[in-house]
């Protein structure tokens, strides 16, 4: 068998070695931790019609695996302290935390768990799961703004933003209905850390 020129087996080395590195690379999952004190989630519902009323649960954990070249295989895993609820004035929050809303005392976590990321550009996409929240679960989407495309940022910190709207009826909370609206968006900030 004949063999390389010299001149060629040191160019071979400098395309091929790369092209190796990437290839194992894009296979490799990366696993994230969310950053607590960077991170936060909002809810907001509508109220009387003309506004709307904002709750803020700053004490959140979670964690999220990504694959680069199939971000199908993606898993989100984020839990939420709901007895860390803050709101606008004491008389809302009192509601908040009551068994006609959040119940706190009952139920101190909602959870979502995501499975499947279907990237729609490459910086956005959406995560189909689970939310639990009121000791019910149900399937939901979050939709998903990255600060960078995560493909292409593996190893490194990750902000994204993220919004998901609900139906409170469908966890329970079916009081003040003359008052507060039905459908809730939640908003999520997050910073994840590289493990």
């Amino acid at each position: 068998m004949s063999r390389l020129p010299q001149s060629l087996t040191g160019k071979f080395k400098i395309v091929a070695v790369p092209m190796l590195a990437a290839l194992l690379l894009g296979n490799a999952s990366q696993t994230y931790t969310l950053d607590t004190k960077a991170s936060s989630i909002a809810a907001k519902v509508p109220f009387l019609g003309i506004g709307s009323r904002t709750a803020t649960f700053n004490s959140i954990s979670g964690a999220v695996t990504f694959v680069p070249d199939r971000p199908r295989d993606a898993t989100v895993d984020v839990t939420i302290n709901t007895q860390d609820i803050k709101a606008s004035d004491s008389v809302t929050l009192k509601r908040l935390r009551s068994e006609k809303f959040f119940w706190v005392n009952k139920y101190p976590t909602a959870r979502f768990r995501g499975s499947n990321l279907v990237m729609t550009s490459g910086r956005t996409g959406k995560i189909t799961g689970t939310l639990t929240a009121r000791g019910v679960t149900r399937d939901e989407t979050l939709f998903v703004t990255f600060d960078q495309p995560p493909a292409s940022n593996v190893g490194k910190a990750i902000n994204l933003t993220g919004t998901m709207k609900i139906n409170r009826k469908n966890y329970g909370m079916t009081s003040f209905n003359l008052i507060v609206g039905k459908t809730v968006t939640i908003s999520l900030k997050a910073k994840m850390i590289p493990r």
